[in-house]
């Protein structure tokens, strides 16, 4: 039997960041007072093992050695001859060596570099789910509002407090914003917009839209763990980083729930949202989510290019288009089978074919000719600006919005960023109502 102090202090040097098995094998001599002459063979599995995958866990690094026979058969007998008490230090990726991320290799560095104590970091990040299980709200770090969604279900917006916020958006912008999106993914990228999501698909024959479910709390802990482990962060530093980031829904928040919400759905939600996720509604969420999909716009992308098809995605929205008739539905099951094996679930009900002759909409604008406005939602605002100038802007605020002219203006702005003609248009019409 394998003494469990041995196997976890040797695979800290597995685990360490050397690249070669020499190397590895070196510092497990050191360890166990003498050059084996399996140690060679053994540091080469492992290397070919993890050959460019996410940095492994410490617990996936003792397996790999338990279950290597060649290791298990001589385990009882070795001992520690040396501790090793080399400092942690970044592994990334080779992609992730260029994008000059802080380097945080302990608790105690990342504390330090978020502005609070190790104590702060711990309950902030909450590995343990305590949070979670207790009854005093203010404890909580997060907000909650829960929206019914007009085709049935609910949205729960999970809105940080604002120590935790500022934790959030320093991670967002000194890490997360760092590291380049897939060129498919439009949302949430700096340059990047519905506009840009749409665009690729003007005047094709076909376009196919696609809606990922509950998008964001779909996402686990685990995963967000394992995007900062391949960022190169050490395992306790990923987690906590992992901890801030995602969260654990309070059993409470469910009982402010509306009445017109069915129960069956508040069971589902409260499944879904019961384990550490990403919430909705935090800084980080986004681009944690864009990193977490990057493998699957990869396949998607190929999947497209095969099929003679353009692929784009704004967050849960897909859109593919392909400028001749084929086999949509064929295509449709291809890329709901590879959502599903990366950790999405497809929201059938929301799957559209649109061919030419129909009218061609993906994040509310029409892409048939060209990039368009939908004119029910033009002709309404026309509407609307019109009788401010008629009757007065108080007149028209009927849904009583605190700021209706910026409201007003940056309606207008959307319209002109898509169509200028039609945003021009507006605009003379705002520039003649009397605030």
């Amino acid at each position: 039997m394998a003494n469990p102090a041995l196997v976890a202090h040797l695979a800290r040097c597995f685990a360490s960041g050397e690249t070669t098995a020499d190397r590895i094998a070196e510092r497990a001599a050191e360890v166990l007072g003498r050059t084996w002459f399996w140690l060679l063979p053994l540091a080469r599995r492992y290397l070919k093992e993890h050959k460019g995958s996410t940095r492994p866990k410490q617990h996936d690094v003792i397996r790999f050695l338990l279950d290597d026979g060649e290791f298990r058969r001589r385990a009882n007998k070795l001992s520690v001859a040396r501790w090793l008490m080399a400092p942690q230090r970044m592994q990334p990726v080779p992609a992730a060596a260029t994008w000059s991320l802080p380097e945080l290799v302990t608790a105690g560095d990342l504390a330090a570099w978020l502005g609070v104590s190790p104590g702060e970091l711990d309950w902030f990040a909450d590995r343990k789910g305590l949070n979670a299980r207790t009854k005093r709200a203010p404890l909580d770090h997060y907000h909650y509002r829960i929206l019914a969604k007009p085709r049935g279900g609910l949205r729960l917006i999970e809105a940080p407090k604002p120590r935790l916020k500022e934790m959030q958006r320093r991670i967002l912008t000194e890490i997360l914003n760092r590291i380049p999106a897939h060129p498919a993914a439009h949302g949430f990228c700096p340059g990047r917009s519905i506009r840009t999501f749409a665009e690729p698909h003007v005047g094709r024959s076909i376009v196919l839209r696609m809606d990922l479910q509950d998008f964001f709390p779909s996402l686990p802990a685990a995963r967000i763990q394992a995007v900062f482990r391949t960022l190169g962060y050490p395992e306790s530093v990923a987690d906590l980083l992992a901890g801030a980031c995602t969260h654990r829904t309070l059993s409470s928040v469910w009982r402010a729930a509306e009445p017109s919400i069915s129960g069956a759905e508040l069971f589902l939600a409260r499944q879904l949202h019961q384990s550490p996720h990403l919430p909705q509604g935090a800084p980080t969420s986004p681009a944690l989510a864009n990193l977490c999909a990057y493998h699957a716009d990869c396949r998607l992308t190929g999947l497209a290019r095969h099929f003679g098809a353009v692929y784009t995605r704004y967050a849960d929205d897909l859109a593919f288009s392909f400028d001749e008739p084929g086999d949509v539905s064929r295509f449709t099951s291809y890329a709901a089978a590879i959502l599903l094996e990366e950790g999405f679930a497809v929201n059938n009900r929301k799957t559209r074919i649109m061919t030419r002759g129909r009218q061609q909409r993906l994040a509310g604008l029409v892409t048939n000719a060209r990039l368009n406005i939908p004119r029910s939602d033009f002709d309404q605002l026309k509407a609307t600006l019109t009788n401010c100038v008629r009757f007065g802007p108080a007149e028209q605020n009927r849904a009583g919005v605190a700021d209706f002219r910026a409201h007003l203006l940056g309606r207008i702005g959307f319209v002109e960023s898509i169509h200028p003609g039609k945003g021009r248009r507006l605009r003379i019409l705002f520039d003649n109502i009397c605030w």
